[in-house]
């Protein structure tokens, strides 16, 4: 088998995992929000004592940016992921979506860099869904940048 025979294949567990990390990042991030704007109805279910803090850092200044609560601003990053990762956005020969997924990636890792550092040294606290979410962008950043090269290399390959 060939390099090129195995692009398919390569690629096809990465649509894969960018599809479900995208759609459990979107759970997450909805549950969040609503956990944000209706604590009594939505309890938030985490630790409160020490280090873990959910309570403390979604309730926190910094869970707010320009008046948009950060939980809000995760909706439209994994739903736009989610569309982005979807097979046929995949297999396209557009570049532009393929730049397009690569450039959200790297915004969404740049922002959850800043939220670790807030929540470590402004809030004092993390939160556990708070960090999935973090480990979720990571895990769609590797994946993304490990495939995008040969995506706009060769875009007329099916993947």
């Amino acid at each position: 088998m060939s390099t090129n025979d195995l692009r398919p294949i390569r690629l096809a567990w990465r649509q894969m995992a960018c599809l479900v990390l995208a759609a459990i990042g979107t759970g997450v991030s909805t549950y969040l929000t609503l956990t944000h704007y209706d604590r009594g109805a939505v309890p938030l279910v985490c630790s409160t004592t020490s280090l873990i803090n959910c309570a403390k850092v979604t309730t926190s200044p910094q869970s707010v940016i320009f008046g948009i609560p950060v939980a809000v601003l995760g909706l439209p990053f994994f739903l736009s992921m989610m569309v982005l990762s979807i097979p046929a956005a995949w297999r396209t020969p557009v570049r532009n979506i393929h730049l397009a997924r690569l450039a959200l990636s790297v915004v969404g890792m740049c922002f959850v860099i800043y939220l670790i550092y807030v929540e470590l040294f402004d809030v004092g606290a993390i939160c556990l869904w708070c960090t999935s979410v973090h480990i979720m962008t990571f895990l769609l950043f590797v994946i993304i940048v490990t495939a995008t090269p040969s995506l706009i290399l060769q875009p007329d390959s099916p993947a």
